[in-house]
């Protein structure tokens, strides 16, 4: 493209926002074409775009059909722009029907590059959002957009995955002092029209956060006094974070805490405005937030089992819209963790008060917050000790509370565990000092063989109960590890033990796996950067269990240098995108049970070169492993 074209970009908005440098890019990669008058382009609902369209002569007719009339119909001039609010709003469907009214000549962007471009540059995206904030305001134009959002092929949009708090959230709040009266806080919410009011203390520090629902739930519902303060029903402790937060930490944050608010802080935890859940839904369309709220308020295990199916989907629109392999494996573990906690509720209905305390465990790569779309179940109870003569009939209690637990997510769909690790079978039901001795033997006495078999138990966390007990037995873990080189010795004579599937060549080593040929199972290259992490953590005391997070630790204690931790990061996320995308690929197109079997065959040759390289990576893992306990523990 010529000067020309860069000084023509130069005056439409938004691309006037940009660098030169960056506008000679878009250009190089723009395409001219030109239509006769009256010529249909796109028609609402049905054309995908895979441009953005900026118009260099000529004039455009836009407008939604609703029968046989037209409805917000909108003439486009010289410098206008069509397709950024269908691509980031409506799955690049066109949002409207367009024709041309004249001999119209047209430039065309990628839809890949613009979307870049929103990526990159929060001002450039800025300037769609707030044309879409504007046109939501027209009826005609919401109850079109309401109708396509509510498709099953609806998706989220890269931009606003990773597009900041700053960019959205309502810089205009209600405040009031914590010992208001509930009436008078409500009138100053009515009166701003706020559907939240921040609570300071006397110091003028904010502390808490009265909401709708708050009012509702606790006052309207037990008709408490009105005159009372705001103090005695405000949520507390306040949940807030910057602004500069990306928006998918955002609806993590909402999905953990079930919750409709969150308060946008400065460094000093100055408040400077509120993002609700409606301003997420808007700037994503179709939000996991939807689903978990769905998994929260379900009556029974048939509905749980019903929204437990719509994941493979959420999963793929996700996928489709640019979402790294680590947030997925986050949003699979915090809706699993809602089943579960859902469940865990429906069965100690069933059985009645517990004994004990009591803590629900999960362990393998639930426990290391790592769950993709194929999970069986590895869990436990752990409870506290009991006394003498009451070890029988406190422990029948907890089998049967896990059992029901057991059978309720496998009709969920969290399929029983091929090895028995579970929470049902009497072995993995004991009180804390019977799971002390478990792990003091894995430490001192177990072989690399056992360790083969109960590594998962390193990876524990707690999803139901109380929390105390596993903390109580994380601690005792790392005491009992000490300094037993023994232990490491073996776990990574495990580890050391396989092979990445390359030959000497550089080659991807296929075989046949069930009934598939030529193909390889991802988990298994996968799990040697998973035991990397694991016992780097444990030597060093990280309690973390999620892997990446393991590596993060590992980078800031200076075990791990800049360049091995990012080719760590980048081998474990490639690999794990590549099996989520195999799975998503099972379960929504084919219509089949997920596994783990890839078909390097059917991937891109960028990705099979891809794929060699992460296992040359893990190779380099295992080097650096070798080297670092052959000198520390004395492996050969």
């Amino acid at each position: 493209m010529s000067n020309e074209t860069v000084g023509f970009l130069g005056t439409v908005t938004p691309f006037d926002l940009l660098s030169g440098k960056e506008l000679r890019k878009i250009a190089q990669n723009l395409s001219r074409s030109s239509y006769p008058s009256g010529k249909v382009l796109f028609v609402q609902d049905k054309t995908f775009l895979n441009q953005i369209y900026i118009i260099a002569q000529g004039r455009l007719e836009k407008y939604i059909q609703e029968q046989d009339r037209k409805r917000l119909s909108e003439v486009l001039e010289e410098k206008s722009i069509y397709g950024g609010l269908s691509t980031l709003f409506n799955r690049s469907l066109s949002i409207r029907t367009v024709i041309t009214l004249e001999e119209t000549t047209l430039y065309s962007l990628p839809r890949i590059y613009f979307l870049d471009l929103c990526s990159r540059f929060p001002d450039f995206m800025q300037h769609f959002t707030a044309e879409f904030s504007l046109k939501m305001l027209q009826q005609p134009y919401m109850s079109f957009l309401a109708r396509s959002a509510g498709s099953e092929e609806s998706s989220i949009s890269p931009g606003f995955l990773n597009l900041a708090l700053q960019d959205i959230y309502s810089r205009e709040f209600a405040s009031c002092t914590e010992n208001l009266s509930i009436q008078e806080a409500a009138r100053i919410m009515s009166e701003k029209k706020r559907s939240s009011i921040i609570v300071m203390d006397d110091q003028g520090h904010s502390v808490g956060l009265l909401t709708d629902n708050d009012l509702r739930s606790k006052v309207v519902s037990r008709d408490y006094p009105v005159h009372h303060p705001v103090k005695n029903i405000d949520s507390r402790p306040l949940i807030s974070l910057s602004p500069r937060t990306q928006v998918f930490e955002a609806i993590l944050k909402m999905m953990k805490h079930n919750i409709k608010h969150l308060v946008i802080t400065d460094d000093l935890d100055n408040v400077l405005g509120i993002a609700t859940e409606q301003d997420l839904l808007l700037a994503q369309g179709r939000s996991p937030i939807y689903l978990m709220r769905e998994i929260q308020q379900a009556a029974n295990v048939s509905e749980l089992k019903a929204r437990y199916k719509q994941l493979p989907g959420l999963i793929k629109s996700l996928m489709d819209s640019g979402a790294k392999a680590g947030d997925l494996n986050r949003i699979i573990t915090e809706i699993s963790d809602a089943i579960l906690k859902k469940i865990a509720g429906f069965a100690l209905e069933e059985a009645g008060k517990p004994p004990k305390r009591f803590a629900f465990m999960i362990m393998g790569s639930d426990g290391r917050m790592e769950q993709t779309l194929k999970t069986d179940q590895d869990n436990a109870i752990v409870y506290e000790d009991v006394e003498p003569g009451q070890e029988k009939e406190v422990q029948a209690y907890f089998l049967l509370l896990g059992g029901k637990i057991c059978t309720l997510l496998d009709q969920v769909g969290f399929s029983f565990c091929e090895f028995k690790i579970m929470a049902q079978n009497p072995k993995w039901c004991q009180p804390l000092s019977v799971w002390q001795r478990y792990f003091w033997n894995w430490i001192h006495n177990a072989e690399p063989v056992d360790l083969l078999h109960s590594s998962i138990f390193f990876d524990f966390r707690t999803v139901y109960g109380d929390q105390v007990l596993t903390d109580d037995l994380k601690n005792y873990m790392f005491r009992t590890l000490g300094d037993w080189l023994g232990f490491f010795r073996h776990f990574a004579e495990n580890s050391l033990r396989f092979k990445p599937p390359l030959d000497f060549f550089g080659n991807l080593m296929l075989k046949k796996i069930n009934d598939k040929k030529s193909c390889l199972d991802i988990k298994k290259p996968m799990q040697i950067l998973v035991d990397f992490a694991r016992i780097y953590a444990l030597q060093h005391r990280i309690p973390d269990t999620n892997t990446l997070d393991r590596l993060g630790k590992l980078r800031q204690m200076g075990i791990l240098d800049k360049q091995d931790y990012e080719e760590l990061v980048h081998t474990y996320s490639f690999m794990m995108f590549i099996r989520l995308s195999h799975q998503v690929e099972m379960l929504v197109e084919q219509d089949k049970p997920a596994d783990n079997c890839i078909l390097p065959k059917q991937l891109t040759y960028i990705h099979r070169q891809s794929l060699k390289e992460a296992f040359k990576g893990i190779r380099n893992a295992q080097g650096r492993m070798r080297m670092d306990l052959t000198q520390d523990i004395g492996i050969t």
